[in-house]
């Protein structure tokens, strides 16, 4: 049998559409690859040392403070934004020793966070501030709203529960207006801390418990922290019912989340005081505007 031959014609469209096929597969192999964000759904903070990327934590709210809603003269940071009141606080112990509370209160501070007491680092006793009674009382009396921390180095929860059982104890004869703050920090180059070496998650479960054991007692609790520890340590999105006090220093709160009292400096200084005493901002949120009545006339 005679094969039929191909037509020219035919061996052409042939020829095109494999270059066509050729063509469409090298274009396929050529083109770029659609590049895939390495930090979606996550944020750029600085942790204290470091710009790093985090994945926000759910139902914590967010910071909305910026750089410019705060003026500086000296020492004194001014927030002049329009969605909160403030006022301007400090934190003492023993190491400021006597306080001339009236002159402190006359210099403009509207509150004081007393130290109440503290665990040693190395033996792990529990102690009162040697002039926790004192400051206390002459706080009160110049008219300052107050409030207690205790400073933790608890190891674990137990320990945790017994220092808010403490405070509680040292409160049955006082009142104060403001949260009770468990303060636990990291004592960088200290070989003998009892805490070196510890899981960081321990340090969030003991700021649970500490706080849970103050609410429970009718008190508001809250908890402060630097970078590192709002960062690393602390699942915020636990402790998100009580109060926040950031030890972020520095010209505005950069922390990424939502803050109630902001430590802004260790430096400062106050009539009345003896040396440097860390300086605060409190923020009050401000009442939403009441929408003005409708005054057009009825139809």
């Amino acid at each position: 049998m005679r094969r039929k031959k191909t037509s020219l014609v035919g061996v052409v469209v042939i020829l095109l559409l494999a270059l066509a096929l050729v063509i469409a597969l090298g274009r396929k192999v050529l083109q770029p690859k659609e590049e895939i964000d390495p930090h979606e759904g996550q944020v750029l903070i600085n942790d204290g040392y470091n710009d790093v990327w985090i994945t926000p934590l759910e139902d914590v709210e967010v910071n909305e403070l910026k750089k410019e809603d705060f003026d500086r003269t000296d020492d004194k940071i001014v927030y002049t934004g329009e969605d909160y009141d403030t006022m301007l606080g400090v934190d003492v112990s023993e190491h400021q020793r006597y306080i001339d509370w009236e002159k402190v209160a006359q210099s403009g501070v509207k509150f004081a966070y007393i130290r109440s007491g503290y665990r040693g680092y190395t033996k792990g006793s529990l102690n009162d501030d040697a002039w926790y009674r004192t400051n206390l009382d002459g706080a009160r009396a110049a008219g300052l709203e107050v409030g207690v921390y205790f400073f933790s180095q608890a190891v674990n929860v137990a320990e945790a529960i017994d220092e808010a059982k403490y405070v509680l104890e040292q409160l049955e004869h006082y009142e104060v207006t403001l949260p009770v703050m468990y303060d636990w920090e990291k004592l960088e180059g200290v070989e003998d801390a009892r805490t070196n070496d510890l899981d960081p998650s321990i340090i969030g479960d003991c700021g649970v418990a500490f706080c849970e054991t103050i609410r429970a007692a009718g008190y508001e609790a809250g908890i402060y922290f630097n970078r590192q520890l709002g960062y690393y340590s602390l699942d915020l999105s636990r402790l998100k019912d009580v109060k926040f006090w950031l030890a972020v220093p520095g010209d505005y709160p950069d922390f990424y989340y939502a803050g109630n009292i902001w430590q802004y400096t260790h430096e400062g200084e106050v009539p009345g005081i003896d040396g440097l005493v860390d300086l605060n901002l409190m923020f009050i949120k401000r009442p939403e505007p009441t929408p003005e009545p409708d005054a057009s006339p009825a139809p």
